[in-house]
């Protein structure tokens, strides 16, 4: 079989090293439910998940499809793996599957935080278990006080626990990407859906050098702030990073509070 040349337009870096890709399997959470694979490749880690359990894998290079439908003809032909050809976003757009899964893949790095948050806000997605590059990882897991805590670890935070599970060098894959990786798990215990509350966070995080108060400032009348901020005993020179999960939340439903008490007033 003829060399496969990685295709830079997709952010092919194909996982190779059988050490790492153990390390995934044992990392699975043990349950029923069907994985879904996003961006297989040449199949090196699908190899292992269909030994588990049935996979439902998304590819958008229709070269690498045509590949694993041959490399894979005796797991097709039995229904343990099934292969969508096409851009897993645009399939997205509605149900990705029909039942429980866990997404557990080698992430293409381009779009990675982007099906990472989709995964999130699914609720027929119960765990994710992915790699990514080693900062994107770093800000999944982050907790409070930590210099990368940010929106990405709120939201997180927000859905379940999550952790790293090893840090992954450039050698494990063909090409060699220039910056490390990491594999991450994600355990939901809720779905990310509050668009709103997100946006509170868009907005707290922007410019993380400065304090809290001044970021949210630009949106939300300083007033209501500085009453919410009393109530949750944060001092108003805290900066975003310094902030827990509960106290976002609880500061979101002082704001709203607030916000729907001074609309119903100017209704009248």
């Amino acid at each position: 079989m003829n060399k496969v040349i990685a295709k830079k337009k997709y952010g092919q870096n194909f996982l190779k090293d059988e050490v790492v890709l153990q390390k995934i399997i044992e990392a699975m959470p043990h349950n029923n439910n069907k994985i879904v694979e996003i961006g297989p490749g040449l199949g090196d880690l699908t190899k292992y998940l269909v030994d588990v359990k049935s996979v439902e894998a998304f590819e958008v290079d229709t070269d690498l499809c045509k590949l694993l439908q041959k490399k894979f003809e005796k797991e097709i032909a039995t229904e343990q793996l099934h292969i969508n050809c096409g851009d897993v976003l645009e399939a997205w757009k509605s149900e990705l599957i029909e039942e429980s899964y866990d997404l557990v893949a080698n992430l293409p790095y381009y779009i990675a935080t982007n099906i990472i948050l989709k995964a999130l806000a699914d609720p027929k997605c119960k765990n994710i278990l992915v790699m990514v590059q080693l900062e994107v990882a770093e800000k999944f897991c982050a907790n409070e006080n930590d210099k990368v805590f940010g929106s990405l670890s709120v939201i997180t935070q927000s859905a379940g626990s999550s952790r790293i599970v090893v840090r992954v060098p450039p050698t494990a894959f063909e090409p060699q990407p220039k910056i490390d990786s990491a594999i991450f798990l994600i355990e939901k215990s809720s779905d990310r859906n509050d668009e709103i509350f997100e946006g509170m966070l868009r907005v707290a995080f922007k410019q993380p050098r400065k304090t809290l108060m001044k970021n949210l400032s630009e949106i939300y009348e300083k007033n209501n702030l500085q009453d919410a901020f009393l109530k949750l005993n944060l001092a108003q020179t805290i900066r975003p990073h310094q902030v827990s999960t509960a106290d976002y939340h609880q500061l979101h439903n002082i704001i709203q509070r607030n916000f729907n008490v001074r609309r119903d007033s100017t209704d009248e």
